[in-house]
């Protein structure tokens, strides 16, 4: 394989208090419109989960999941010519496959059982403000006060909402939500990290071949065990988090994160619960209540206090 053509070439960044950030060159309203992007396609992630579970089972849906976006990633990295990665990167790669490709999938889908999505949508409220904080002990750098502070009012305003939208009560799922909401922090965080050194898109791409023998195994192993009763929505549901979600999502993401740092990149992700609440209403039928439009001008208002406070830190 050749090294990527110029059109693919890795982004020149450097880093900034916000954790691993851009060059001064880098067009950051770019990379800030690929990460809400990026957002917006993660915001789909649970409602169709939940779908998908509807034809497959968990265990099912995650190996497929991760096989169907490995073929996705293998076929784009080969049509591309792609070297494979320097040995001091594969470690990182490990971290990406285990956080995002397996850990979160797999964890949020046996949540995903026993909780609606609305009430899923809490650990993505608590994991903007888990990335930044591994991202400044990853990097060692120190976004401003301003910073954290627009962060953890941001996360207080998304927690408060979601679990008063679940009726104040802890689902039985919520130990795998907290769990899934760790490891895919530690994810995005050395994602971001490796985006220096390659495309987005090649992060996540390697990241999914490197799982490519266990999501084999395991949907062997599942589609023998678990009974599947496919229909238009788990077709669909699969669809997405496997091409969307798994794939094209991570790389505008990991590209975004790439322009504009990892920290403040991350914060953008604080308006993903009340999206999600916002499919799970009109895809799932699910109840939202009537403060919704309030805690997300209040959210979006964190957003713009963190930008701000990590541009002008910059």
């Amino acid at each position: 394989m050749r090294a990527q053509s110029s059109a693919t070439a890795p982004i020149t960044i450097a880093v900034t208090a916000s954790g691993v950030g851009p060059s001064p060159s880098a067009p950051a309203g770019r990379g800030t419109l690929l990460a809400l992007l990026g957002v917006v396609t993660f915001s789909l992630t649970f409602p169709s989960t939940a779908w998908g579970l509807e034809s497959f089972g968990p265990w099912s849906l995650v190996a497929l999941r991760g096989l169907l976006a490995a073929a996705l990633a293998g076929g784009f990295l080969l049509a591309g010519r792609v070297r494979t990665p320097a040995r001091e990167h594969w470690a990182g790669l490990a971290v990406v496959a285990g956080g995002v490709v397996v850990g979160f999938p797999l964890l949020t889908t046996l949540a995903l059982r026993t909780s609606t999505t609305s009430h899923a949508a809490v650990v993505v409220g608590l994991l903007p403000l888990t990335t930044a904080v591994l991202s400044s002990l990853r990097t060692g750098t120190r976004p401003p006060r301003a910073f954290w502070a627009a962060a953890v009012a941001g996360a207080a305003v998304v927690i408060v909402f979601t679990v008063a939208q679940s009726g104040g009560a802890l689902s039985a799922g919520d130990l795998y939500l907290f769990g899934a909401l760790l490891v895919c922090a530690a994810g995005y965080t050395e994602g971001g990290r490796l985006a220096k050194a390659m495309p987005g898109w090649q992060v996540t791409g390697w990241a999914l071949i490197l799982t490519l023998p266990l999501s084999l195994a395991g949907a062997a192993v599942a589609l023998a065990y678990e009974p599947v009763h496919p229909n238009a929505h788990g077709v669909v549901g699969l669809v997405w988090v496997s091409a969307v979600s798994t794939f094209l999502g991570l790389y505008v993401w990991y590209r975004g994160m790439a322009e504009i740092g990892v920290a403040r990149a991350s914060q953008l992700q604080l308006a993903q619960p009340l999206l999600t609440l916002f499919w799970s209403f009109f895809l799932l039928d699910e109840e939202v209540s009537a403060a919704a439009p309030v805690a997300a001008v209040a959210v979006l208002v964190c957003i713009a206090l963190t930008q701000r406070a990590a541009r002008t830190r910059s």
